[in-house]
């Protein structure tokens, strides 16, 4: 009798799993996994099974039983970094007692139900080397405390059936993966040549390109300047985030981008409060919370870093997955590529500019320093800047009333008194050369014109008379000062930048993404 119910619960066994494996004509793994879960939920009477697919360093769950549709954010667990590695090293099944409480609690967190009991069983290869391909996981036993051999034997009976055709399915998949992800890149990669005359188009492009294939909230970009990395391009879709800051600048040995910049090495940090690299004053100060990061090098073809991209906040699971680090070191290439070369289509673009330009400055300041000029100036004895009145050196005298026949000589006397002349031992003929040649450079304006140029040279002049020397400069600062009054504004056009932008002129051509013309 005992034999004949053995046979019995056999042969339904059997008509089950050729019933399940007449079940299995889907092309979608995802559908293949869910229908052989649902049938060892029941030979097994658990209340859910769940699948973890083993890759080179993950274990991927996509699906549960209890759920018709895959699970909305992949469950990703590294395989050294969990207790089910030696489920995969062994081959050997485990119960909950084996699977650490850190696991249990992502799993519980995940499927939203509390592990009583637990079977995992490897799922090994049919293919040369038997390797271990993925683990059949039953959770909490019905009507029992806990698994036992006769639920093991179960699942192994199972995929004695159903491992090919998983196998050659969840291969299929993969391949349809990666052929989405390659045909991706090179839409995103043809995306980003398309911008190669505008470096700030090109790097917004590449913040909004890693952000979307490794699906993260927030995404920085910066480009190696010397010992600094500069960010001059801003994610302005992260809300919270002043996109109007102008640029930040990060010694290169200071927090995560430095770290990588200095390395060429990337980074995944699952939880950044903990990481002795962050920095999280940014956080305060911006009221945006960081809670991952993925920050990889961007490299030219020489493989010398160029840049770093530092991704923030994985949107659709826990934190940033190896898959992602792949994704994102793949595309850093083409990111490396494009840089490069659109720096240096600027680089040549700008010199193309700036010698059109000395062409124009050229043909419109022809009239060079004459002889007679400099000798007029040169014989006259060098006055102190007060003996041209005592109004010259109040703040009510207005400069641009003065004569434009003696400004070059109320130049030089404001040099002179000024200490200027002594302590740099400039030359008289240098100077005066300097002088007349700055005069010459100024465009007959109705304001931004040689006299506006005195009138500012002139109050730096009364500041540095009424405040004894302006004690909080150094000399060599004092001088820079007043030789900026006097050439800020050479070669002033008399238009705005937008004027200039929509002439297209050269000027624009060179200054107006600086923001002046």
């Amino acid at each position: 009798m005992v034999k004949l119910r053995a046979q019995g619960r056999r042969d339904s066994a059997n008509l089950a799993i050729l019933r399940l494996c007449e079940d299995l004509y889907d092309k979608d793994a995802t559908t293949l996994q869910i229908k052989v879960l649902r049938y060892l939920q029941e030979q097994t009477d658990s209340q859910f099974c769940f699948l973890l697919l083993v890759s080179d360093v993950e274990l991927v769950c996509e699906c549960v039983s209890m759920s018709e549709t895959p699970l909305a954010h992949n469950l990703r667990l590294g395989v050294t970094e969990t207790s089910f590695q030696r489920v995969v090293e062994s081959g050997e099944p485990a119960t909950l007692v084996d699977i650490s409480l850190y696991d249990r609690e992502i799993l519980s967190r995940t499927f939203g139900v509390t592990l009583n009991s637990m079977l995992c069983v490897p799922v090994r290869s049919k293919l040369p080397g038997n390797s271990v391909i993925a683990m059949a996981c039953c959770c909490n036993k019905i009507g029992a405390v806990d698994f036992n051999s006769e639920d093991e034997e179960e699942v192994r009976h199972c995929f004695r059936y159903t491992t090919s055709v998983l196998t050659s399915t969840l291969m299929f998949q993969k391949e349809q993966r990666l052929k989405s992800e390659s045909a991706r890149l090179l839409r995103i990669t043809k995306k980003l040549f398309s911008q190669m005359e505008d470096v700030t188009g090109l790097l917004k492009e590449i913040m909004e390109a890693a952000r979307d294939l490794t699906v993260a909230e927030r995404c920085s970009l910066f480009l190696l300047e010397g010992d600094e990395l500069v960010a001059t391009v801003f994610d302005g879709i992260s809300a919270g985030i002043n996109t109007d800051v102008g640029e930040i600048r990060i010694p290169l040995a200071q927090g995560i981008a430095g770290h990588v910049a200095s390395t060429g090495k990337t980074l995944n940090i699952r939880d950044v409060y903990s990481h002795p690299l962050f920095y999280r004053g940014l956080d305060e100060a911006t009221g945006f919370k960081t809670r991952n990061i993925l920050c990889f090098p961007i490299k030219d073809d020489r493989a010398r870093v160029v840049g770093v991209a530092q991704l923030c906040n994985k949107f659709n699971g826990p934190h940033f997955t190896h898959n992602d680090l792949q994704v994102a070191e793949n595309f850093s290439i083409y990111c490396g590529l494009s840089i490069v070369h659109s720096l240096l289509y600027k680089k040549t673009k700008d010199s193309q500019q700036r010698s059109k330009l000395a062409n124009e400055l050229m043909m419109y300041h022809i009239s060079q320093v004459t002889t007679e000029e400099v000798a007029k100036l040169y014989d006259q004895p060098t006055q102190d800047a007060r003996s041209w009145g005592r109004e010259f050196s109040m703040f009510t005298y207005s400069a641009r009333m003065f004569p434009d026949g003696d400004s070059i000589s109320a130049v030089l006397s404001m040099f002179e008194t000024m200490g200027l002349i002594n302590r740099f031992r400039i030359e008289k003929l240098t100077l005066i050369r300097f002088c007349l040649s700055v005069k010459k450079g100024y465009r007959d304006t109705p304001y931004h014109n040689w006299s506006h140029a005195f009138s500012v040279a002139h109050f730096c002049y009364l500041l540095y008379e009424h405040t004894n020397g302006l004690p909080l400069l150094d000399p060599l600062e004092v001088f820079a000062l007043f030789v900026s009054c006097l050439c800020h504004d050479l070669d002033h056009r008399g238009t705005t930048n937008a004027f200039q932008v929509s002439a297209n002129t050269t000027l624009a051509a060179l200054y107006s993404s600086q923001g002046s013309v």
